[in-house]
């Protein structure tokens, strides 16, 4: 280990040998199939290996976190505001993210004072289309320009601030679009997990950024190269699913074409779309992360690295 990195590494091995032993995993196979995403490979045993300890961490922060808010409450005689632990969680398209966040919704539910967690994407900040399109900005769609960013900003600072109640807008990915007169009630949780390729990036529209709120923040690294062949291998399951119905916005595009030109097609909009934003805007980020996850070619994590500093 060097003794000068900012972080404290740990192979697979080690992490796995940090969970509490009394605590035993009650996730079935069933409810794992329903958390993972498409083309994604989660094991018990990953779960086991790697998210049953870093939601033992979490928790223990998030514990400290609310005693230090009642601390200081109390020193300033004040009542105790109801502020969630909010972890935010960045990395490329296709590397996991989605079901990274909902497996730890779902087991970190499970802790030890049941604490309430709900989780948002940041795909519902994103300009609905005809904003994009009245931009000239639809073919980047993904990169910083193309969110909303002061009213994931608010949002952000509303949730924080423990206000009762807060809208958050909600995306298709069938119709490719903000969905228009749809919101999330988000009602003072006590973990909020928000994911998103934008929540790291340090471009500045407003005088907050968005991972200023955050109290805990992860980064799920691979190499590009299995980011991309992940990519390209969900891109041909969605056109022999998602992209088969009528209502998707891929349907008149996508549908009816062949193996081939999928692939190719495929190739085409890593290469000119998510690569571009993965270098410009995304990788960048992850030394922001408080932890990385990095990932194989198996979709296994292997590696983690937590922030000494």
């Amino acid at each position: 280990m060097n003794l000068y990195s900012p972080y404290i590494e740990f192979n697979r091995k080690e992490w796995a040998g940090l969970k509490e032993h009394q605590v035993t995993l009650t996730l079935t196979e069933a409810e794992l199939e329903q958390l993972k995403g498409l083309n994604e490979e989660v094991s018990i045993q990953e779960v086991e290996d790697v998210y049953l300890p870093l939601t033992h961490f979490i928790d223990l922060y998030a514990r400290a976190s609310r005693e230090l808010d009642r601390l200081t409450a109390s020193f300033m005689k004040k009542e105790t505001l109801h502020s969630p632990y909010i972890i935010g969680i960045g990395g490329s398209v296709a590397v996991g993210k989605s079901t990274a966040a909902r497996l730890l919704q779902a087991l970190l539910a499970r802790g030890k004072n049941k604490p309430k967690v709900d989780l948002v994407t940041t795909d519902g900040f994103l300009y609905p289309n005809a904003v994009l399109q009245e931009k000239g900005i639809m073919n980047r769609k993904g990169f910083p320009e193309s969110y909303d960013i002061k009213s994931l900003i608010k949002f952000m600072g509303d949730v924080k601030s423990g206000k009762p109640e807060v809208q958050a807008p909600v995306y298709s990915h069938l119709a490719y679009d903000v969905i228009q007169g749809e919101e999330k009630t988000i009602c003072q949780p006590d973990i909020l997990i928000i994911e998103g390729i934008n929540v790291l990036q340090v471009k500045r529209e407003t005088p907050l950024l968005v991972s200023d709120f955050f109290d805990f923040s992860i980064y799920i690294d691979a190499e590009e190269e299995h980011i991309r062949h992940w990519y390209v291998e969900r891109f041909k399951l969605l056109r022999q699913t998602a992209f088969q119905s009528k209502d998707s916005f891929f349907h008149q595009r996508f549908a009816n074409i062949n193996e081939e030109e999928t692939i190719e097609t495929a190739n085409q909009i890593w290469q000119d779309i998510n690569a571009k934003n993965l270098h410009e805007n995304i990788l960048p980020t992850k030394g922001r992360a408080r932890l990385i996850l990095k990932k194989e070619a198996d979709h296994s994590i292997q590696q983690i690295q937590l922030r000494k500093l």
